[in-house]
């Protein structure tokens, strides 16, 4: 297993992922074009865990989430919630900072048509698994989709049998650093918006159970 919890910028380990980098550089040189780092606080208590980057989101600008819908929709609603500070403008350099959290993807490097397949995400999954033992104090997780949803359970040595995908679903499961409540939501894609799946209100509905389990956890 790896000890780095962040994939190297010139990481090989996926022939078809890697291909599809240098595609993407030659065509967008001024593009991110690399394994996407997580972002946050080393210190977190709260970790997003989303699918892998989008191509003209995270791919694009270097930062989780950042640059397309879903990340409009994810950096409003930690907004609203306490997570963060600064306003979030769509670019890495916008000043914004999360605030006890941390955003990461299962996948690191941006997929063709947005679907990594099971190899690439068990090649990745060592650094999501050292992502969380890097974590000392983090008690919350959210998994977007059952795609994340899954390589969560199995980065932290769980059967995916152990807590079944639902939204707005929470169990607790044993983490690397103690005592873990996994929450669930359908992830915040602009086709799970437009089509009715997933609501801001239901997205809000997922943060307020959240911070509310964070807000009555005992101080550190």
């Amino acid at each position: 297993m790896t000890e780095l919890a962040e994939a190297p910028l010139d990481c090989d380990l996926c022939p078809r992922l890697l291909a599809f980098r240098q595609k993407n550089a030659a065509l967008y040189p001024d593009w991110f074009n690399a394994p996407v780092p997580s972002f946050g606080q080393d210190d977190a208590r709260f970790l997003v865990v989303g699918l892998a980057p989008g191509l003209r989101g995270a791919n694009r600008t270097g930062r989780p989430f950042t640059g397309d819908w879903a990340g409009d929709l994810l950096y409003k609603t930690i907004g609203k919630f306490g997570f963060s500070t600064g306003e979030y403008a769509s670019h890495a350099g916008d000043g914004l900072a999360l605030r006890d959290a941390m955003i990461t993807n299962a996948v690191r490097c941006v997929p063709p048509e947005n679907k990594p397949v099971g190899a690439e995400a068990n090649a990745c999954r060592p650094f999501l698994t050292e992502r969380f033992a890097q974590l000392p104090r983090l008690k919350a997780v959210l998994a977007l989709g059952k795609i994340a949803h899954d390589n969560t359970l199995r980065a932290l040595g769980h059967k995916l049998s152990s807590v079944k995908f639902m939204h707005a679903g929470a169990a607790d499961i044993d983490g690397p650093n103690g005592s873990l409540r996994l929450f669930s939501s359908y992830h915040c894609s602009r086709y799970n918006t437009n089509t009715g799946r997933l609501t801001e209100e239901m997205f809000d509905a997922v943060f307020e159970q959240i911070r509310d389990y964070l807000d009555g956890l005992p101080s550190d």
